[in-house]
């Protein structure tokens, strides 16, 4: 299973795009969305927050820190938060496991299961690039919301699928979500 959080960052687009794409992979999939990540949806996406839900085969409510997701013994291959925020990360970073999203992650960390941190912040202070790091040191990947033009994007959909195409190239999910570079002829 992979488990998709959803944080209180711009760019909440990323992490329903991914859900969308799982789905149509027929990958099984566990949502999480913090309570900002609600309020960001609500600002950014013109979906419904029980449709986004629905993308998913499980749910768990960010808040309940007795749910089967926040255990060890919850079995879940992979954890990707998308976007990741900056208190996110920092508490990731620092062992601060006050939510199930963060809860995860250090279960993640703590037993070598894939951690995939997308963070949407710019620009980034000495303190971000450090806890991004001390991830990276403990085998999380950190994987910036940073799309490429060289496929000469048309829209905002396309810029979206060159990021959710990278996170699902990490994943080792096979994908045409974007157009690979090739050397100009």
């Amino acid at each position: 299973m992979i488990l998709i959080a959803i944080t209180g960052a711009s760019g909440v687009i990323y992490g329903v795009e991914l859900l969308k794409a799982l789905k149509k992979l027929n990958m099984e999939t566990g949502l999480l969305i913090s309570e900002p990540g609600k309020i960001v949806i609500n600002y950014e996406m013109n979906e419904d927050l029980e449709e986004i839900k629905s993308l998913a085969d499980h749910y768990f409510e960010a808040n309940e820190i007795d749910s089967s997701v926040n255990s060890g013994s919850f079995k879940f291959d992979s954890l990707v938060i998308i976007p990741c925020s900056m208190k996110t990360l920092s508490a990731i970073a620092n062992g601060y496991a006050s939510n199930s999203i963060t809860r995860v992650a250090d279960v993640a960390l703590k037993e070598r299961r894939e951690l995939i941190l997308v963070p949407r912040e710019t620009p980034l202070r000495a303190v971000h690039l450090e806890n991004m790091l001390r991830i990276s040191k403990e085998g999380g990947i950190i994987l910036p919301a940073m799309p490429a033009f060289y496929h000469e994007p048309e829209s905002i959909k396309d810029i979206t699928d060159f990021i959710v195409g990278k996170v699902l190239d990490v994943l080792k999910i096979e994908n045409e979500m974007f157009k690979r570079w090739e050397k100009p002829q």
